[in-house]
Formats: C-alpha cells, sequence, structure tokens
C-alpha cells in the first residue's frame, strides 16, 4: 500500500495494474461517491484493539483489491473501524500493455512460479467470483 498524504479528499481514483495469470494490463477510473468523502471527515467511536480502548477514529483508508478478468473492489475504513465495501467496479484492458507498451509486450514477471501455474491450470481462475 503506497500512503498519500497532504491530499484533498479524493473525487477520483485512477488505477492500473497487471494480471499476471491471464496476462492482461487492465486501467479503471474509479469515482468516489459524496457518502464516501462525507464518512472521511467524520469522527466515529470504535473499539482499538492496539490501544485497547474506545477512542474517536476516522474512516482514512481507501483500499483496492484488483483481480483477474478486470475487476477493482474498493472499500473505505479505518486503523481501528470496520471496513465498508464503496463499490465494485469493471476494468477495461489497456491495449498498450505492461510498461505503458515501453517493454515490447514483457511483463515483469513473464511466468507464474511453478506451484501457481499448477493450481490454475489445475483449478483454473475463478472468474466471476470478485
Amino acid at each position: 500500500m503506497k500512503p498519500i498524504g497532504n491530499v484533498d479528499l479524493p473525487e477520483i481514483i485512477f488505477v492500473r495494474w497487471q494480471s499476471l495469470v491471464e496476462p492482461q494490463t487492465y486501467n479503471v477510473r474509479i469515482n468516489i461517491p459524496q457518502w464516501v468523502r462525507d464518512e472521511m471527515v467524520k469522527p466515529q467511536q470504535a473499539y482499538c484493539v492496539a490501544a485497547r480502548k474506545v477512542e474517536p477514529d476516522f474512516a482514512k483508508i481507501i483500499s483496492i483489491g484488483m483481480a483477474p478478468g478486470g475487476i477493482a473492489k474498493v472499500w473505505l475504513g479505518g486503523p481501528c473501524l470496520a471496513f465498508k465495501e464503496i463499490g465494485r467496479f469493471q476494468a477495461k484492458i489497456d491495449k498498450r500493455g505492461p510498461d505503458e507498451g515501453k517493454s515490447g509486450g514483457r511483463y515483469a514477471w513473464p511466468e507464474l512460479e511453478p506451484e501457481s501455474r499448477a493450481y490454475v491450470d489445475k483449478h483454473g481462475i475463478p472468474y466471476g467470483s470478485w
């Protein structure tokens, strides 16, 4: 996770990623609804395991999970707050491929680890399960 500080509340997040199991490169635009930005500035009382007490907390973490097939799921939460799903988004294939087309179509890790390849060969990719 890459922390970003000293910025306004997000309205849009752009994500570009490579799915090595397919292999495919995707990009998606994630619109952050107003209710999410409202939640981010509202203090909430939450039990914090680290502090072992109830204390004020903010939903200041946006987490993005990316899956094969170009699926991106997005959640909002905080250090002591439960995460709420913001949405599920369908990315588009980036025809430029990896490295925005500067690598001649080669992926950084052109092959899956042998154990991963064996699993995918045996079970397939569970598209639609995300």
